[in-house]
């Protein structure tokens, strides 16, 4: 005794293949792997992603903007031979400004809000 045919409104209610198709996926007959360990140079790459690193400001106007910010704490000028770096410490991140020339460094160290504390770092010098 052959199959019965299915009913004409069968592929309405229940689509083509005669059931409703899973939203799980499909079962394997091997039981699932256990959970490896993170290894360690994915543990590094995820700290070195560039949303935990310092930022870098490249315009004067963006770097006045965030020191004027509610978050920002104090700035740190350091000078070096070659350049000044201003750096701003906020909430989350550091933002560092680097000013090559030493006239435009003095008039934005003038121009910084008054309620930030300023702590100037002379880098050395004389390396060789």
């Amino acid at each position: 005794m052959g199959r019965r045919p299915r009913p004409y409104w069968a592929v309405w209610i229940n689509g083509p293949e005669g059931r409703f198709p899973s939203r799980s996926p499909p079962r394997s007959s091997s039981p699932p792997a256990p959970p490896q360990p993170p290894q360690l140079n994915s543990l590094r790459q995820q700290a070195a992603t560039p949303s935990t690193m310092p930022k870098q400001i490249h315009e004067i106007k963006d770097f006045l903007l965030t020191a004027r910010r509610k978050d920002a704490r104090s700035v740190r000028i350091k000078r070096t031979k070659d350049a000044v770096k201003f750096k701003v410490r906020c909430s989350k991140y550091l933002y560092t400004l680097c000013v090559f020339d030493a006239d435009k460094a003095n008039k934005l160290k003038q121009s910084l809000p008054p309620g930030l504390t300023v702590q100037e770092v002379l880098q050395n010098l004389n390396k060789s």
